[in-house]
């Protein structure tokens, strides 16, 4: 069966919204991309700094809220409805729950054929990016780098530590049916 949807998995300043963007480009037929940062922006501001919402804490920890999940499980099953409709989606997220959060996306996915894709980067490197990118708070990346993974399964995994994204992207586009 064909593959309705690429799912990227990594820490913050690991290289997914480098990697998505050098994928639309190789692969032959058009894929629509939303990332986890979309899903923030979208939010309210005041949601933004709230329990209900996301915090993100001095030394770059995340807590989400029960307002964020809320709308964070209506985004994925919108997702998913495009797919079934015919979309081919490109999904780059952050899996601060680990397995926890990897099972939410089955659940909701139910018989799409996916490609599981966890992006690692050594924590120092993304560290380096995120003070580089300037629109993270310092910490994030190092909390994240190893985090993210715990208990999830991949079918193809990618490091961008030593690793271009165009050549991470051809590399999952080779497992892409």
């Amino acid at each position: 069966m064909n593959t309705q949807m690429i799912i990227l998995n990594g820490g913050s300043s690991s290289g997914k919204s480098g990697i998505v963007r050098c994928l639309q480009a190789v692969l032959p037929d058009p894929w629509l991309a939303f990332g986890v940062d979309s899903l923030v922006e979208a939010m309210p501001a005041k949601m933004q700094a709230s329990d209900a919402g996301i915090e993100i804490a001095a030394d770059g920890a995340i807590n989400v809220g029960a307002e964020f999940m809320a709308l964070q499980a209506a985004w994925v099953e919108g997702i998913v409805a495009m797919a079934r409709a015919g979309a081919r989606v490109i999904i780059d997220d952050v899996f601060l729950g680990g397995a926890a959060s990897q099972q939410r996306w089955q659940k909701a996915l139910g018989d799409l054929t996916v490609l599981w894709v966890g992006v690692r980067c050594e924590s120092a490197i993304a560290a380096g990016r995120e003070i580089a990118r300037g629109d993270r708070v310092q910490g994030m990346a190092s909390l994240q780098a190893d985090l993210v993974h715990k208990g999830v399964i991949y079918e193809l995994e990618v490091d961008t530590t030593r690793t271009e994204s165009l050549e991470c992207a051809r590399t999952i586009a080779t497992h892409v049916s």
